[in-house]
């Protein structure tokens, strides 16, 4: 497994803008796919975006489609989350995930979180209301 940490999170105000950011160490990304999801308190973890690390194709959640946009830099082994126009609705923690074995893409299986085997800690955004 690869070990991921996230950063960037924080207190924004509304419509507010914050970048999201997800290292790796131990070993390189797989490559194969890295997800967001979040977790808001009392609430499961939710998936928020999806990218294809080689092709990429992206996949969103209806709720940040348009306002949020996934990345990844191979050069730099990192991922990132460019969030904008923060709405209440978006306080959570945000957690990076990666999959490390081959498969074919799917947006029904990158929205799951039992297709993801290594995880970040998570990090906390907070828009109040």
């Amino acid at each position: 497994q690869v070990h991921l940490g996230e950063s960037g999170g924080g207190l924004v105000q509304a419509g507010g803008s914050l970048r999201l950011s997800c290292a790796a160490s131990g070993r390189s990304f797989s490559n194969y796919a890295l997800a967001w999801f979040r977790q808001a308190p009392g609430k499961e973890r939710d998936f928020v975006a999806a990218i294809d690390w080689s092709t990429p194709r992206t996949y969103y959640a209806n709720s940040v489609k348009g306002r949020f946009t996934i990345s990844r830099d191979n050069a730099k082994n990192t991922g990132g989350q460019q969030m904008s126009s923060l709405k209440s609705e978006d306080t959570a923690a945000y957690y990076c995930a990666d999959r490390s074995s081959r498969a074919a893409w799917h947006t029904a299986l990158a929205s799951r979180a039992d297709w993801y085997d290594s995880w970040g800690q998570g990090d906390q955004v907070t828009r109040p209301p």
